[in-house]
């Protein structure tokens, strides 16, 4: 429940009177009215001088000696480290962080300005998995969710370059991230961080079979390992970030299995996407099993879940009906997660399993009348159903909120 949301809702609870509005302004009190949009311009304004920085002296590195570019690679990230260091004992936390962060931002930059300068020759990701690891360290020595998806974003980038440029996943990077980073994150029991850390990590698992080890299907055992992890946490919304990543990358790949199926057909789906099926089909058994262990621990409600899995079904394995197969699950399951988003009167998960109907619904009527409906007319009334589509949805959305049945809104 946010401020927000309180002083929206509370003059209907004065005129129904439910409470006061001594008791409304006691309630707001309790909630701080963040300026979010004013402390994001110290990072934003941060992100901008790094980048200018680092434009400028790429411009002109080739006319500056090289021991002033060693100095000034040595002053610049001294000076951020320390000026942000007092900002931060002054008070200013916003700001000294800003500051703190171009620190982590040069010394990336004189790591790659001094293998330029020395002409040295990479040959893995090493220093991009240096550069993440420094900040990740800056990241508990600070204790800074910013400082944290800046460290989130360097394994990323180190993992993204490693794949693109040496065709090699980094299990150094991966490893790293996961341990530094995820200690981190579950020591914070922050959502956000856990999301963000779910995402990265079913990024990675994409990423670890398009560098050409292993079929695309793998990425999927990851990624459930980590949803099949969220089934044994406690606590609905870290478990929610958990398993959110693996779900929509699954969704996506439904989607895409939908849109072009005639480049799949046939051999490719051996050259690209099949695993050995014994192997992959018995590891995902065992993380199914394992998921709905979960589930029954944590009581008969969350059983019902078990369904998302209807997205990991193995449909690509089956000889024909593949594509009906996969868009019939992100229908069920778009409807499963709107079913539930009610049922606990989760108002994002309603958001969201709105979104996914929607999108469900347009990949079915392009599927069906695209090939032999004219094209205007296609355009129209497709954009005619999603507009109907939206307005029931969202109607149907403010009467079950507005009928008081939420009893304080979801997180």
């Amino acid at each position: 429940m946010s401020r927000k949301w309180v002083e929206k809702e509370s003059p209907l609870w004065i005129e129904r009177g439910i409470v006061s509005r001594d008791q409304v302004n006691q309630i707001l009190s309790l909630y701080e009215d963040k300026k979010h949009a004013i402390g994001l311009l110290p990072i934003l304004g941060s992100l901008l001088v790094g980048l200018g920085i680092l434009s400028f002296i790429a411009a002109n590195w080739q006319y500056i000696p090289e021991i002033a570019r060693l100095t000034m690679i040595i002053v610049f990230m001294a000076a951020f480290y320390t000026g942000g260091e007092t900002l931060l004992r002054r008070g200013h936390e916003k700001l000294g962080m800003a500051i703190v962060s171009l620190g982590v931002i040069s010394f990336g930059a004189g790591i790659i300005l001094i293998g330029q300068m020395f002409h040295l020759v990479a040959y893995n990701a090493f220093s991009f998995i240096l550069w993440a690891s420094a900040g990740t360290l800056t990241a508990y020595l600070y204790r800074s969710r910013y400082l944290y998806l800046i460290g989130l974003l360097l394994f990323n980038a180190a993992q993204i370059y490693s794949v693109s440029e040496f065709d090699t996943f980094s299990y150094a990077a991966f490893v790293l991230m996961l341990a530094g980073l995820g200690w981190y994150a579950w020591q914070q029991r922050s959502p956000l961080l856990i999301g963000c850390l779910a995402f990265s990590v079913t990024l990675h698992s994409m990423l670890w079979t398009t560098s050409g080890e292993f079929k695309f299907i793998w990425m999927f055992i990851p990624a459930m390992a980590l949803y099949t992890i969220g089934d044994w946490v406690k606590d609905r919304t870290e478990r929610f970030a958990l398993q959110f990543a693996p779900l929509v990358a699954a969704f996506i790949f439904g989607m895409f299995m939908v849109l072009f199926p005639l480049d799949w057909a046939g051999s490719h789906l051996n050259d690209y996407l099949r695993a050995q099926p014994a192997t992959y089909l018995t590891l995902l058994a065992i993380l199914f099993v394992l998921s709905v262990a979960g589930k029954l621990r944590s009581g008969a409600g969350a059983v019902s879940s078990a369904f998302e899995w209807i997205l990991l079904a193995p449909y690509l394995y089956l000889p024909d009906g593949i594509e009906l197969l996969y868009l019939l699950a992100l229908f069920f399951f778009s409807l499963y997660v709107l079913w539930r988003g009610y049922a606990e009167e989760w108002r994002f998960k309603i958001n969201v399993g709105t979104v996914l109907f929607i999108v469900a619904t347009l990949i079915a009527y392009g599927k069906l009348t695209w090939d032999f409906m004219d094209k205007s007319l296609f355009f129209i009334i497709g954009g005619v159903l999603l507009l109907l589509l939206s307005w029931f949805l969202n109607r149907r959305k403010k009467q079950f909120f507005h009928d008081g049945r939420e009893g304080g809104e979801r997180p």
